[in-house]
Formats: structure tokens, sequence, C-alpha cells
């Protein structure tokens, strides 16, 4: 059966943790390692997390909770730790504060991905899906405005990240082979996501849409806390992966699009 890594990276996150925690336990699927990778927390953070891994072994629901918490060198840094100690199928990465809309959110990933039929012996190097986005206390906000498309590939990033992060299922056999590049502070996810994609082509492999919300996202991580220097960090990845002129056209694309929303909400 499908086993699923989920990674959840933590700094003093005492405020927000917990319903990512109650989210991944309540899932149905039995089979799932959640991995927390705190960077070495003075709040309540690791109480929460070893409280909830007595949870689980006590529910005893077949989930395995692995904890390490050290000083690290930023999120990336954490997210390669995470990506390191993995040991399932697929890997996500569910951060503190972020949490799974529904029990059987899971279950989506599997029957939308076709991970259980006998028909295809192929795995998606990527299953992928939508995600609404919650305020600081879990309340829903509105869903996210980028919308992933049917048909993804590692080119529709042009467009901006069509899919977020958390909902991002990367076979773990590809995403341990393409660690994190921690020369970025706010964009290496993005980075990441197209590499695989890059990576999923190279070897022929479908990228799968699941048709649902996967991922329930807090507004306020360090990429909106830090958005200029998020943008400009973005602006080099999309050069890097599609080159000077295609990202300048581009650019100036969202600038018109972005003008043209505000004069027709004048109007």
């Amino acid at each position: 059966m499908i086993k699923f890594s989920i990674v959840t990276i933590t700094y003093n996150a005492g405020a927000c943790l917990q319903r990512t925690l109650d989210s991944v336990i309540s899932q149905r699927h039995p089979h799932i390692e959640h991995i927390i990778v705190d960077g070495a927390s003075k709040d309540n953070t690791l109480e929460m997390a070893y409280s909830y891994e007595r949870q689980s072994l006590q529910k005893d629901n077949g989930h395995k909770v692995r904890i390490v918490s050290e000083p690290d060198r930023g999120i990336y840094d954490a997210m390669n730790k995470g990506l390191r100690m993995a040991t399932g199928d697929y890997i996500c990465f569910l951060n503190a504060g972020d949490f799974f809309p529904a029990p059987n959110t899971l279950d989506i990933i599997i029957e939308k991905g076709g991970l259980e039929s006998t028909a295809s012996p192929v795995w998606p190097a990527v299953i992928y899906g939508r995600t609404d986005i919650v305020d600081n206390n879990g309340r829903f906000l509105h869903p996210r405005r980028l919308v992933p498309p049917k048909k993804l590939s590692w080119r529709s990033f042009r467009y901006g990240m069509l899919v977020c992060h958390q909902a991002f299922y990367a076979r773990l056999d590809i995403a341990r082979s393409i660690e994190y590049d921690t020369r970025y502070r706010f964009s290496a996810d993005v980075d990441w996501c197209i590499r695989v994609m890059k990576e999923a082509a190279r070897r022929n492999l479908p990228l799968t849409y699941a048709d649902a919300v996967v991922a329930n996202y807090t507004e306020e991580g360090q990429s909106t806390i830090n958005h200029r220097a998020s943008l400009r960090e973005r602006y080099q990845v999309m050069v890097c992966h599609y080159g000077k002129i295609t990202t300048a056209l581009m650019h100036l694309w969202f600038a018109a699009r972005t003008i043209f929303k505000i004069k027709k909400c004048n109007i």
C-alpha cells in the first residue's frame, strides 16, 4: 500500500502547529510517516510534537511520527533534512499552520493519482491539486488565486507558481535526488518544483491532476512577509529555467494584467 512521507518544518510554531498535527493524525489512510523537523524551538513546539507522537502511538492508526530538533540554516536546509529522512513512496511538505482540508485528503490523492490501479504500472512523478487560503486562525479566506491547470508541465510555471508547494506530491525516488537550493532564502520551493517536473519530463513520467482542494495554506508565510525579496528571487529562478527574454516578457504580461484588473475594478 502507498506510504506517504509528510514533512512539517517548525520553529517556535506553538501558536499554529496544533491544527497541522490534528489534520495529519485524522487522515484515514494508515501508511503515513510524519516527519517533524524543528529548528531548536524555544517555545512549546517540541512539547506539542512529543505529545502528538504519544497520541499517535495510543491511537495505533499505522502512522509513524519522527521528530528531530536542532539548529538549521533556514527553512530549505530543514526541508532537505526531511527529504533525507523520508522513506515513503510520495512526499509532501505541510508546514506549521498548514493543514489537510479533510480526513480523506490522502485517499483522494491515491484515487486521483491512480496509485492503486493495476491497469497502469507507472506511478505519476507528481500528483497535484488545488489550495485554499486560510488566516492565522485556520479560517477559510478564499481559494488560492493561481489555479492549477489540468495539464501541467515544467514550462507551466512561466505563468507563476500555479501549484502551491503544499499541494505538490512528488514521488520520493525523484524528490530525494533533487535537494532544495539553499542559496535561495524565499523561493527555493519554486525552483525545486520546476526541477522535479523537469526530471519527470526527462523520464517521460506523467504529472497528474487531483481535481480537489488538497491543502489549506496559511497566508502569513515567509514569502508573504518578505514579499519584495521573494519576488526578486522568483525572477531569478524564472531566468534560470526560462531565460531572460521569456521571463522579461512574462513579467510585462503580469504587469499589464494587474493594471487591467485595477482599471476594471475602478470602472
